[in-house]
């Protein structure tokens, strides 16, 4: 299976993310949250049961998928999952699922410092840069700061900030060149995009969460550019439509529900007039787009489903079966 299905359990768990911070700012009820992040565990252990089979019976096969230019930083996306799923659920049973977060935050390093290490090397195509290499280098450490903040570690959150801001600004440089003045990207990459947006909402929450109950200047700052990049998003939208729909669009939700969480935690902090109705409008239409993925996903696995089986029985009588258009 293809390391970018992973993109399905993050983007639920972001979802989840954003009804816990509901539940506790907007009095949300937690069921919602529950459910989301059930679901992320299922298709997690699901993919990654399905992953680890398929990579046993060939030797070296994730290191392989860990030098892949182009899916490559989508490894990363695996231990991602673990530290948003194990932060969750600390609130039933603190000590384990502490430890499982604090063993998911080092497989993360791990994964992130194999990705850069090769990186380094020379061994990739400025071409085969894509805004996806956010995911591990920019996101990666803001997540695991998210995660250390929720066990206690606080002096490791801020570390962990502090690596994510270092490559936020160097790999913004190196994937902006790579966007300017290199080929355009692939459909099935263009999602990607949106990885812009989805360092800049973690960096916001790692910071956010780190300082709970206030809106400092740097606060204000790292919203500013959050601000900017949505807008660039917005911009963009004409462009996405163009896309036909693929498994591909799960990108788009981590970004989506990731912001939509830093929002509904910036509007309770600064609370300006209205700020509950923002709230969740916000989390309503974030909501919805990602059931319509989930929907339109589901739909469409079926009528693959159907057409291989549709196949199968046009060979077994000797007849040609003409796919659909």
């Amino acid at each position: 299976m293809t390391l970018t299905l992973f993109g399905m359990p993050l983007g639920l768990a972001g979802l989840g993310g954003a009804w816990s911070a509901a539940t506790s700012l907007v009095h949300a009820p937690a069921w919602p949250a529950e459910i989301f992040y059930g679901a992320s565990d299922a298709l997690w252990l699901t993919f990654v049961i399905t992953y680890l089979r398929g990579g046993c019976r060939t030797r070296g096969a994730f290191s392989d998928d860990l030098r892949h230019p182009m899916s490559g930083p989508f490894a990363s996306v695996i231990p991602l999952v673990a530290v948003l799923l194990s932060a969750h659920y600390t609130s039933y049973n603190f000590t384990v699922f502490a430890w499982i977060c604090g063993a998911a935050v080092i497989a993360l390093a791990v994964v992130v410092a194999q990705l850069i290490a090769h990186w380094l090397s020379g061994a990739v195509d400025l071409q085969a840069v894509h805004p996806g290499y956010y995911i591990p280098a920019v996101a990666g450490p803001f997540i695991a700061s998210i995660g250390l903040s929720t066990i206690g570690a606080r002096s490791l959150a801020i570390a962990a900030i502090g690596a994510g801001l270092f490559f936020w600004v160097a790999m913004t440089a190196i994937v902006a060149v790579r966007m300017f003045i290199g080929e355009r990207l692939p459909d099935a990459l263009r999602p990607a995009m949106t990885a812009f947006v989805a360092g800049t909402s973690t960096a916001n929450l790692a910071w956010f969460i780190a300082h709970p109950g206030r809106v400092d200047q740097v606060q204000d700052l790292m919203t500013g550019v959050l601000v900017l990049m949505l807008l660039v998003q917005g911009a963009l939208v004409g462009e996405y439509r163009t896309l036909s729909f693929s498994s591909g669009w799960w990108i788009f939700t981590f970004p989506l529900a990731s912001t939509t969480n830093y929002a509904i935690r910036w509007f309770s902090a600064v609370q300006p007039p209205g700020w509950q109705t923002y709230a969740w409008v916000v989390l309503a239409c974030t909501t919805a787009f990602i059931l319509f993925v989930a929907v339109r996903t589901i739909e469409t696995a079926g009528r693959a489903q159907a057409r291989r089986k549709q196949r199968g029985l046009g060979e077994g009588v000797g007849v040609e079966v003409v796919p659909d258009q």
